[in-house]
């Protein structure tokens, strides 16, 4: 009987667990509702921890980045070679041309899915009317472009001196920023993105963002399947065989990514896959692996295409110069983004605010969305890695590692 209990005890708690992406889907369906019929104090109140929240994420940004790319570029550097070299270009290079498809695609196709829709920069106006009652000012210790300057020398200091005592405080110091993002930032999202669409209700805009957005997330899933179809008709260039084949080849590393949401939790089906595609066993050893950590098209197509759909939503600038920029440096920032879901996105907020110039509203929005779409995105990822794994194997598998 007591087993029977103990079973039975344990068992509702697995059952009803819900997810990051459930608990968003509700906060979002939740604060719809509630704005509707949201008393002021209720909305104030929400407003008072969207705003310390807010200050927190702010906060949160440096350490982020320091705490990400820092130990990643050490990592990278340690290894060195002409593979490591080329496995890297060849990962940004496909990264930043995912930014600049996904760019150019927006900017043809979103005007005319948000036509008539450009509502949130009313909202700018509607939502001063729902004030905290008070406020937290936390002050970053550094500006984003400082974080990144200091994380590219950190990095690359590590690398080249093989120091241990720096690198094992750096490796603490990213094990302490991931569990803040996955004990703390994560748990209060959906509370934060409840808020706001309570907000956004009292102010009248959600019908709008939400309408917008249901055409923009069919366009980028349409435009994940074009970018991995192009990778592999690139790739089945170096080993002539149907890229197709290749494709369904890749088929358990897509599935297993949608489901784990993390291309680090993948690695090993993407390897045993990769293998399958006809790659060296060292040179798949070495850039699978790698490319989980630094290559990121899928992630910066829904980051790219997000973000252009909410600066055409408010009218603001997004002319080229400005987003050549933001996607030069966001294929750089979201390098080794934590395994939690959500990593790439909180590795960038800095770039959101201080390139692009998003405010709260338009952050929570961006997390929101970029949530709701991370597995397909972390799936095109990991997909794509042996795209670029068969690439390099034309060129290394006939050398090995060690003799680099």
């Amino acid at each position: 009987m007591e087993n029977h209990t103990a079973t039975r005890s344990h068992t509702p708690g697995r059952r009803f667990k819900i997810g990051l992406l459930g608990r968003i889907a509700i906060a979002i369906a939740g604060g719809t509702a509630l704005g509707l019929i949201a008393p002021m104090w209720l909305a104030q109140l929400l407003q008072t921890f969207n705003s310390i929240f807010s200050q927190f994420l702010g906060f949160m940004i440096p350490m982020i980045i320091i705490g990400f790319v820092a130990p990643a570029i050490a990592d990278i550097g340690a290894r060195a070679g002409k593979l490591l070299l080329a496995t890297c270009a060849l990962a940004y290079g496909a990264t930043f041309f995912a930014g600049l498809m996904s760019y150019f695609t927006g900017t043809a196709i979103f005007p005319s899915l948000i036509e008539g829709m450009k509502g949130l920069d009313s909202l700018q106006e509607g939502a001063p009317q729902v004030s905290p009652y008070f406020t937290v000012e936390m002050p970053p210790l550094m500006t984003v472009m400082t974080a990144l300057v200091l994380a590219f020398m950190l990095g690359l200091g590590m690398a080249f001196l093989n120091g241990k005592a720096l690198r094992h405080g750096m490796e603490e110091f990213r094990t302490i920023v991931a569990r803040t993002i996955d004990s703390v930032i994560l748990p209060l999202l959906p509370l934060y993105i409840f808020g706001i669409f309570v907000i956004m209700t009292v102010a009248g805009q959600v019908s709008v963002v939400l309408n917008a957005f249901s055409k923009i997330i069919v366009v980028i899933f349409v435009l994940h399947v074009f970018i991995l179809v192009l990778q592999y008709c690139i790739a089945a260039c170096f080993n002539r065989r149907n890229p197709f084949t290749m494709l369904r080849t890749m088929l358990p590393a897509y599935f297993t990514a949608l489901g784990t949401q993390s291309s680090a939790a993948t690695i090993p089906v993407t390897l045993r896959q990769t293998i399958k595609l006809g790659v060296d066993e060292d040179v798949a050893g070495f850039t699978v692996p790698l490319c989980a950590t630094i290559h990121m098209s899928g992630s910066t197509l829904k980051i790219v295409a997000c973000a252009l759909a909410l600066t055409i939503m408010q009218g603001q600038p997004h002319d080229l110069s400005l987003f050549l920029h933001f996607i030069a440096m966001l294929g750089v920032t979201i390098i080794a983004a934590p395994g939690i879901p959500g990593g790439a996105i909180m590795a960038s907020l800095g770039l959101l605010s201080g390139i692009l110039g998003f405010n709260e509203q338009s952050i929570a929005l961006m997390i929101a969305l970029y949530i709701a779409m991370d597995s397909f995105g972390t799936a095109c990822n990991v997909t794509g890695d042996g795209a670029l794994a068969v690439i390099l194997n034309r060129f290394f598998a006939k050398r090995s590692l060690r003799a680099q």
